[in-house]
């Protein structure tokens, strides 16, 4: 009887430490800066580690939220191995035009360049030279990328099944422009004359609260409410934000430009926007009220303004 107590204090004193461990992992990954990035195929959220790389990711943070990164569109796609961004924005009848960068940083390599990890870009023997540019890692990359150039800064990862979004952008067909655009991944795409922002997988990038793999998101916090929408075949599927407007007598969001991003899938559940009523209707959004979460379903925006894409909330389900 007294070895059979023993044993199961012991198994109880190892769940107990095991829940212990696993709240304080919990709360370190949540402690940790969540970037949510916006793409062609759809959303991916980066946890970056803050502690470990803290030059790299204040750099990576600073591009974020001037919004540099804001209708860029990854440049290079060398299938298996990396998806690079974070350098150029196409500009129609001019072409790629570079994202300005801060000055280079100094090289913080320790973490492994392993699956679904994110790394600092560079020039070849110069560790302390990235700048804006970055890349995910589509496979292992640890044999290679840790042992050159001082070994490449992996400053966050990949959460969830993010990957996904990745592995589709993977498929796609890569072209040769030419200099810098010499791995471009494309789809819809038929010659350089036609060459136009829709055939680019484009990305935009908000700091997040906490990581949500929900189509569509609140938190308090930004103000920010993040959505995908389908606009008909006139307007098209878009993934976007809107800020919410403060001081108002009523619920209003605006549309903030910048973060639109023309989508090259429909995923389910999306939201649509209909322009013979100009309502905005939305199955459901999670709400992250500074940490209290909930969701609200059937919600239902009117077009209040069209000239500053304005939306006044009308209705929803709790």
């Amino acid at each position: 009887m007294l070895g059979l107590y023993n044993t199961a204090r012991a198994v109880l004193f190892k769940t107990v430490q095991c829940s212990v461990l696993l709240l304080a992992l919990s709360i370190s990954a949540q402690a940790n800066t969540i970037v949510r990035i916006s793409t062609t195929f759809g959303d991916f959220s980066l946890e970056l580690f803050d502690t470990v790389a803290p030059v790299t990711v204040q750099n990576f943070l600073n591009y974020v939220n001037r919004g540099d990164y804001n209708g860029s569109y990854f440049h290079r796609l060398d299938k298996g191995f990396v998806l690079q961004g974070g350098g150029y924005r196409f500009v129609p009848y001019s072409g790629p035009v570079v994202i300005p960068a801060d000055p280079p940083i100094v090289n913080e390599f320790s973490e492994s360049n392993v699956r679904g990890t994110v790394a600092m870009a560079k020039f070849g023997a110069d560790p302390d030279s990235a700048t804006s540019q970055w890349f995910v890692n589509l496979t292992d990359n640890s044999e290679n990328l840790n042992k050159q150039n001082g070994g490449f800064t992996v400053f966050g990862r990949v959460l969830g099944d993010g990957m996904l979004v990745l592995d589709t952008i993977n498929e796609l067909a890569v072209y040769n422009l030419g200099t810098q655009q010499n791995q471009l991944p494309l789809y819809n795409f038929e010659s350089t004359s036609s060459l136009s922002p829709a055939n680019f997988v484009t990305m935009n990038a908000e700091v997040m609260q906490s990581y949500s793999s929900n189509l569509h998101v609140f938190e308090s916090a930004s103000g920010l409410l993040l959505l995908t929408v389908d606009g008909g075949e006139t307007l098209g599927t878009y993934s976007l934000n809107l800020s919410l407007i403060a001081d108002q007598p009523s619920i209003k969001f605006r549309l903030n430009a910048d973060s639109l991003v023309l989508l090259g899938n429909k995923p389910d559940e999306r939201a649509t926007f209909s322009d013979t009523d100009n309502k905005l209707r939305i199955p459901s959004i999670e709400l992250n009220m500074n940490g209290n979460m909930s969701v609200i379903s059937n919600v239902v925006f009117a077009l209040s303004d069209a000239s500053t894409w304005t939306f006044t909330l009308e209705s929803y389900d709790q």
